[in-house]
């Protein structure tokens, strides 16, 4: 439900209002998200030029992010049979943004450029969609085309999901002429396959980063190369996306919501990628087909509902509002268009099984389930997913810590970020607890070793500082789950452990929260946090404006605690809402 402080500026969003049941529905969605888009294209169509806003890239790149992202969804939606999309501003687009002589030229490519990822649509689009958008260029236009693509392939590309880009690129090369040699993209297929985990899981990169690019970039990406490029796909994309399949269903709720984790979260409705994707290239597939539908349309209908646009009805750069705060370096005012992947649906017509379907729920599952690959223990109860998450590390990417190291996360209470200048006693630390030693920097939980994990809970230990040991177990239980915390310091410390975010309205008055000596905070819907120790006090405290992923404000329920030097214990209930209802119940337990 919308603050009603913050109702008004829903109508500033191009899907809000719009029933989304059907493929006409999609057709028609996709049309009013990118139409916003044509006021600000260049005069030769090959930049969309949104804001002077500034990503780690040049502005060249920026302006073709904005050209090329809604490929993805248009280039689906011509495979699908759609002849009513007006491709001439986006062969202008290509003819000149190719074409060193023109000013709008998109600059030569370099090494890891992000023109690289810009061109994996630009890839796509010239298989998917021939026939419109390269057919009718020029020949010179057509060479053009070719010999920019071709520079790409000579680039280095970051050893991630970015190599996928490098096989797209390739396919558009061979679908519009002689391409690449048969060989070109073995090195990259063979290092994706090495960041394969198994059971459907992949990670990006170096490191333990097992998030959304699971399914919005690796699987999707994968399948896509096996339908549309089959002679350039040499991978088991459709087996280890069977695999896949139901565990990431997990990470939604009935209501449509995805569980927001993880970097690029701008992306948004992105999320639900995989599915329609999956969808078309599994002619038998292991979810039913209404249930693949309901995911997908369930999450936009919800997204319908948020404030993700400007207004001028352009997606902002941020998640349920325009929150440049939460946003990665690499976001440009046109990344937030990575969204349209979830429009790949269109690929499949009217008459193909999926839109034929009747809409389905998510499949009845056991309550708690574990994955290995993202380190979770899932628990969907209440139309919401809760997670309990051993910890992954991503501390190249700004806020990597709350993205990716929060002990929880939730569908129905998304995470904050931390203030650049945020003091030990200002910060959020929803989900998490911190630690700070007299002069030293304050500290949340990184690079965690998973001791044990089963279906219900896991034991992690992880150091914040080198001297300082701490082994953190977290068990659903009852309406929420439990945190047990053994520290053993070498220094005395300072303790802040978080519950959930909970929205604080945006008017007057604000709902009354509640803390006590008891060493209980609890906010205006019941939920908050417990101390089941009684070493710790209690607080309910609102951070700074603008850290909250889905609302601009928050309180948080806390509590404040103190290890001295040895061995201390301390533990807590965590509960999104009935806190008082499950916590005596618990005490007992621990």
């Amino acid at each position: 439900m919308v603050d009603p402080a913050l109702a008004p500026y829903v109508r500033h969003n191009p899907l809000h209002g719009h029933p989304l049941t059907s493929r006409a529905d999609m057709v028609a969605a996709m049309d009013r998200l990118l139409a916003p888009l044509d006021a600000y294209r260049s005069a030769g169509k090959a930049r969309v030029q949104l804001s002077p806003t500034g990503a780690i890239f040049d502005h060249g790149a920026a302006e073709l992010e904005g050209f090329a992202r809604p490929l993805w969804a248009l280039a689906a939606a011509g495979a699908g049979g759609d002849t009513a999309i007006d491709w001439q501003p986006y062969r202008t687009g290509l003819d000149n943004g190719t074409n060193p002589a023109h000013p709008e030229y998109w600059g030569d490519v370099g090494e890891v450029d992000q023109r690289l990822v810009e061109l994996a649509a630009v890839g796509f689009a010239l298989v998917a969609a021939k026939g419109d958008f390269f057919d009718p260029l020029s020949a010179d236009a057509k060479l053009r085309v070719r010999t920019y693509l071709l520079s790409a392939t000579e680039r280095k590309f970051s050893p991630n999901n970015w190599m996928f880009f490098r096989l797209l690129i390739d396919a558009g090369l061979r679908a519009t002429g002689d391409g690449p040699a048969p060989e070109s993209g073995d090195h990259e297929r063979a290092a994706l396959d090495a960041l394969y985990l198994g059971e459907g899981w992949y990670r990006d990169g170096a490191g333990n980063r097992v998030d959304h690019y699971v399914g919005f970039a690796f699987h999707v990406y994968g399948l896509l190369l096996q339908r549309f490029a089959p002679a350039t796909d040499k991978g088991e994309h459709l087996a280890r996306a069977r695999i896949f399949a139901p565990q990431f269903a997990r990470w939604f709720d009935e209501q449509g919501r995805g569980l927001p984790f993880g970097r690029s979260m701008t992306y948004r409705f992105a999320m639900t990628a995989f599915f329609g994707v999956y969808a078309l290239c599994d002619p038998d597939p292991v979810l039913p087909w209404g249930v693949l539908k309901g995911i997908v349309l369930r999450n936009l209908r919800w997204w319908a509902d948020q404030l993700i646009a400007d207004r001028d009805g352009v997606l902002s750069v941020g998640f349920g509002y325009a929150n440049p705060h939460m946003a990665e370096d690499y976001n440009s005012p046109g990344s937030p268009y990575w969204a349209m992947k979830a429009f790949l649906t269109l690929a499949m017509p009217e008459d193909h099984p999926f839109w034929q379907a009747d809409e389905l729920p998510l499949l009845e599952t056991p309550q708690f389930a574990s994955q290995s690959g993202p380190g979770f223990v899932l628990d969907r109860r209440d139309e919401a997913v809760t997670v309990l998450s051993a910890g992954q590390d991503a501390p190249m990417f700004r806020h990597g810590a709350e993205k990716y190291s929060k002990f929880a996360y939730s569908t129905a209470a998304p995470p904050c970020v931390e203030a650049r200048d945020a003091a030990f006693e200002t910060a959020a630390l929803d989900g998490s607890m911190a630690v700070e030693a007299v002069g030293r920097p304050w500290k949340i939980r990184s690079h965690s070793r998973t001791i044990r994990q089963d279906v219900r809970g896991l034991r992690v230990q992880w150091r914040p500082y080198d001297d300082v040991i701490i082994d953190s177990w977290l068990r659903f239980a009852g309406v929420g789950h439990v945190r047990i915390h053994r520290v053993r310091s070498a220094v005395d410390l300072r303790l802040i452990e978080g519950g959930f975010a909970s929205a604080r309205a945006c008017s007057l008055p604000h709902a009354v929260s509640v803390w006590d000596d008891s060493g209980r905070a609890m906010v205006a819907n019941g939920g908050g946090i417990a101390d089941l120790r009684g070493a710790r006090q209690s607080r309910v405290h609102v951070p700074a404006a603008n850290l909250s992923l889905l609302t601009p404000k928050v309180e948080v329920p806390q509590l404040l605690g103190f290890a001295a030097t040895g061995v201390s214990w301390f533990a807590s209930f965590v509960s999104l809402t009935d806190l008082i209802q499950t916590e005596t119940t618990i005490m007992k337990r621990v």
